[in-house]
């Protein structure tokens, strides 16, 4: 997407050197300029250095078109003229507007030759990642062989743009590494691997660094959620299996199992639980050679997750797929938040014990430590925590020979070297999402020959074809093949795009199938595609590019004012709320208004308690995300969002600058522009300042800073009722907030439910951004001036589908822009 800035006077005055009828009657702007504008912006005086008497048309220039777009905006936001000036009849801006219009047409058409294209682009990490699994039908689950690739540079939180996803030397020697690590996992197996089974009864530990004396080890004790601050207990690992699973494969584990004091009686505050809830048990996998098993790992996804009934212990039986190496974790999700913390509150109340536990040196120094602490609370035996008595293991049970990854490669059969250049060349096809040419066969089948003739076997040539093919062009960047020699792109190409767009991986055997230069076509597709699970992908990625939630967490919410962010698992809920929320517009086809208002969400328990919306229903099902109704105004719409409201905050506090900006960036697509240099940061002179709002009242006062803080402040103001986490407070310390607020536009609000119905009167403005985004996202490149025609046009029949999401994404890939290079 394009972001210009907003220069009027340049825009006005590129027109002087063109006669006033060349674009038709332009009296229209004539009177509006001298009736509203000239007074400030005339011959005599030219506030901001800018002077609006001098004008000519027709557009002649790709940057006016630019400035004459900021233009409209400022006039349908209200903010032009400004409010405290003589203002328009509707009649008189409804002509102004439709002349400046028809000029922006014009100058598009005039110009439409002059267009940009995509630039060649790789894929990013993510992409590859999905792709690697798909290409060779892995479970990457826990497998990322991508782990020392640079991060991939980013523009506006895309990280999917040509022009920005540059491909260094250090990332070529990665790709390397990365071809490695796969071709040798899938081609590992030359057969089946005999299941094996482990039975683990005694010798449990949970902190494999602990060397405490008389420590029960018959147990293996879970005692708290995964991700509490010290990481004392929150991993519940088997000492004798710390190599883990011979072979890639699915594993049966059965544990023999209970939930213990799920009702106790200490102060429920000390665990941050809700007793309510039964005990969930849960296995991650861990790695060794990783780092420390009883600490969070890179890799660590909910391989399975059982509720446990109280009572006696009974054996829980789960399936999961577990990578060579990797061992079971067993982990306790909605846990206590402090184990080690609560273990000093519980031996608090048994003073008594102190002598029996403690050592010589803790008797001497009257202190008790860690090691006694939790000793004397083993000893009372009823806080809450998870207890395991045994575990049983078997695996790898044979489900296909060969397996599913062997097969993407090698099909069903053992490798046969005289069909070496057959399956290479279904291979290069399918990995090059097109046609391997006969020369990239060739730089193939040569890259085999010189290993064979270094005397490795013929597999071990295959293999390192392979490898030559993961990190060829043709597998690294998408195609941009075009319909003999025409801008448009070729079905095989745009069944990339699309593909990339709506899954992140590549294009399915179907959709390859298909003729997507026919529009019928690619609307089916898309249609079928939206259905198809895989489009989560699209989802999260759009809405981590949109929105930046991809680095939600990036500033850590402060643990000491917000411990439940953590214990609660706030940041994958709040990805996991406006994930659902957008899966379901796109389902519904529902309005893309819902984004800026809406009655609903979608929420676990924890979400529901933390937005004071109540109880939500059965406890054990507490966890699970629902479809909530409610009427509470200030919740509802991206602005009542968890994953909104953190991400605007700087982990400790909240700033109505950082959250006005964010609405006017995301929501209204209007960024302001960056502050001059020679202005300091919210510091003219705020002396005697009490609150937020008066500091940034007597920074407005700055007629440098006015401009945009009149547009800025108020937005940030609606929002400063929501904490640092998006936490409702009615007050900051002693002083109340005052969440009210004026719009240049003279439109008054009285808090944020009053600001999201002044939005949804901006829908079209939205709509506008909101498709820019999208275009931007599935095309893999910036918009240009030129390009604005075809968002406008997308805009402009959004009406007719009520604003439906899955319609705007429909018209997004029907358009011009997405079937061209």
């Amino acid at each position: 997407m394009y972001r210009p800035s907003f220069s009027l006077a340049a825009a006005l005055l590129t027109f002087s050197s063109l006669p006033l009828n060349a674009a038709g009657d332009a009296e229209p702007v004539h009177h509006f300029l001298s009736t509203y504008c000239n007074d400030c912006h005339g011959a005599d005086k030219q506030k901001g250095d800018r002077r609006f008497d001098q004008l000519a048309l027709p557009v002649a220039k790709v940057d006016t078109l630019i400035e004459l777009k900021d233009i409209l905006d400022q006039i349908h936001l209200g903010e032009m003229p400004p409010k405290k000036a003589k203002q328009p009849t509707s009649e008189e801006q409804k002509a102004f507007t439709e002349q400046l219009t028809k000029a922006l047409t014009q100058g598009r058409e005039a110009l439409a030759s002059t267009g940009g294209s995509t630039v060649l682009r790789r894929l990013n990490r993510t992409e590859y990642l999905r792709t690697i699994g798909d290409l060779f039908s892995l479970n990457m689950a826990a497998f990322d062989p991508t782990t020392k690739f640079p991060r991939d540079q980013s523009s506006e939180h895309m990280e999917n743009l040509g022009d920005v996803l540059q491909t260094s030397g250090y990332l070529l020697d990665q790709y390397l590494d990365a071809a490695d690590a796969v071709v040798e996992k899938v081609i590992a197996q030359q057969k089946p691997v005999k299941e094996q089974a482990w039975h683990f009864t005694k010798n449990f530990r949970s902190d494999l660094k602990r060397k405490e004396k008389d420590y029960n080890n018959a147990h293996l004790l879970v005692e708290e959620c995964m991700d509490s601050d010290k990481h004392t207990a929150g991993f519940g690992l088997i000492k004798d299996f710390i190599d883990g699973v011979p072979a890639d494969g699915f594993y049966e584990v059965r544990v023999l199992v209970k939930a213990m004091n799920r009702e106790h009686p200490y102060d429920p505050k000390w665990f941050g639980t809700d007793p309510r809830e039964p005990f969930r048990l849960g296995i991650v996998p861990g790695d060794a050679k990783a780092g420390p098993l009883d600490l969070p790992q890179p890799q660590q996804p909910m391989l399975a997750e059982v509720p446990l009934d109280d009572g006696e212990a009974k054996w829980i039986t789960m399936k999961i797929w577990l990578d060579a190496g990797h061992t079971t974790r067993f982990v306790f999700p909605n846990g206590p938040e402090d184990a080690r913390g609560t273990w000093f509150k519980i031996a608090e109340q048994h003073k008594e014990l102190w002598d029996q536990f403690m050592d010589e040196d803790g008797k001497r120094k009257g202190k008790l430590g860690i090691v006694a602490a939790r000793q004397i609370t083993l000893h009372v035996h009823k806080h809450p925590h998870i207890r395991i008595d045994e575990v049983k293991i078997r695996g790898p049970i044979a489900e296909t020979w060969p397996p599913a990854s062997q097969q993407a490669v090698l099909g069903k059969e053992a490798f046969e070297p005289e069909k070496m250049r057959e399956r290479l060349q279904a291979f290069a096809d399918r990995a090059y999402r097109r046609k391997a040419t006969k020369d990239e066969m060739k730089r193939l089948m040569a890259v085999a020959d010189q290993r064979m003739q270094k005397g490795h076997s013929p597999l071990e040539g295959f293999k390192a074809a392979l490898k030559a093919a993961l990190c060829s062009p043709g597998f690294v960047y998408l195609s941009q093949e075009t319909q003999d020699g025409s801008n448009k792109l070729s079905s095989n190409a745009l069944a990339s795009r699309l593909s990339y767009f709506l899954w992140s991986t590549m294009p399915d055997a179907e959709l390859m199938s298909q003729d997507l230069t026919k529009p019928e076509v690619l609307l089916t597709q898309t249609s079928r595609m939206l259905r198809d699970k895989r489009s989560d992908a699209f989802v999260a990625g759009f809405l981590d590019s949109w929105l930046n939630l991809r680095n939600l967490g990036g500033m850590p919410p402060d643990r000491g004012e917000f411990e439940e962010y953590y214990s609660k698992g706030f940041q994958d809920a709040f990805k996991t709320e406006t994930r659902l929320f957008m899966r379901d517009l796109i389902d519904r086809d529902a309005s893309i208004v819902n984004f800026l208002d809406s009655d609903y969400s979608f929420l676990n328990q924890a979400l529901a308690t933390h937005y004071e919306l109540g109880e939500l229903g059965d406890p054990a099902k507490a966890h699970e995300f629902r479809k909530v109704s409610f009427k509470n105004p200030k919740r509802g719409g991206l602005l009542g969002m968890g994953s909104v409201l953190t991400i605007t905050a700087n982990g400790i506090d909240t700033s109505p600058v950082t959250r006005g900006v964010f609405l006017l960036e995301n929501i209204l697509g209007t960024p302001p522009p960056p502050p001059p240099d020679d202005v300091p940061a919210i510091d003219p002179d705020v002396r005697g300042a009490k609150s937020i709002r008066e500091l940034l009242s007597k920074h407005r006062e700055s007629p440098n800073c006015y401009g945009c803080h009149q547009k800025i402040d108020p937005l940030g103001f609606a929002l400063e009722n929501f904490d640092a986490i998006g936490d409702w407070r009615p007050r900051i310390g002693k002083i109340k907030i005052d969440s009210a607020g004026e719009l240049p536009s003279g439109e008054k609000f009285d808090d944020v439910a009053g600001l999201k119905k002044i939005l949804v009167q901006r829908k079209d403005l939205f709509a506008h951004m909101l498709t820019e985004r999208l275009l931007t996202y599935a095309c893999g490149r910036r918009l240009e001036a030129l390009d604005e025609g075809v968002v406008e046009k997308i805009v402009s029949e959004l009406p007719k589908k009520e604003y439906g999401l899955r319609s705007l994404i429909e018209a997004v890939v029907t358009s011009e822009l997405f079937r061209s290079r």
